[in-house]
Parts: structure tokens; sequence; C-alpha cells
């Protein structure tokens, strides 16, 4: 089932993704205060490999470890799913 942009944001809108946008926030706010004058480097790496390896084992355990389903919820390829996997070490 394939969908459009504006059904994409509606679905999106629907899911509470402004809950989730705020935890996100309160996180980094918290994050950020934490490390108070520090300035971190390669933040948006370290901030990837934070959100994705959660992401994909949550996925994994909701799939089943189906990586076409996973592939399809993420938006993505197959192939670049397997590659995060293998990133992560959690290729079978």
């Amino acid at each position: 089932m394939e969908f459009n942009m504006v059904e994409k944001m509606a679905i999106t809108e629907n899911l509470d993704s402004t809950t989730l946008r705020q935890a996100v926030k309160d996180t980094l706010r918290n994050y950020f205060t934490n490390i108070g004058s520090e300035q971190p480097v390669d933040f948006y790496c370290i901030l990837l490999e934070e959100i994705e390896r959660p992401l994909l084992e949550v996925l994994i355990n909701h799939t089943h470890y189906n990586q076409v389903r996973m592939a399809q919820i993420l938006g993505i390829s197959r192939g670049t799913l397997r590659k995060k996997l293998k990133q992560y070490g959690m290729l079978d």
C-alpha cells in the first residue's frame, strides 16, 4: 500500500507525533543542560546512532525480524536496512 505525502503527514499526525517530538525535545534540552558549557563533537552522528539502534531493536521485535516489513515501515530499501543492521551488529 502506497501513501502520498499528504496521507503520510495525516497518518503521522494521528500517531501522536507531537508526543514523540516533545519527548525528543525534552531529552535534548536535558542533555544540553547536563553537559553545561561542553561542546559536543559530531553530535549529529551520535544522535543518529542513539536513535537508530533502539528503533531497529523495537522493529525487530515488532516484525519478528521480518526485514521486508521493517524496511517498509522505515521507508528504506531492504539493502539499506541490512547495512544498518550490520552496522549495529544485529544481522543474523
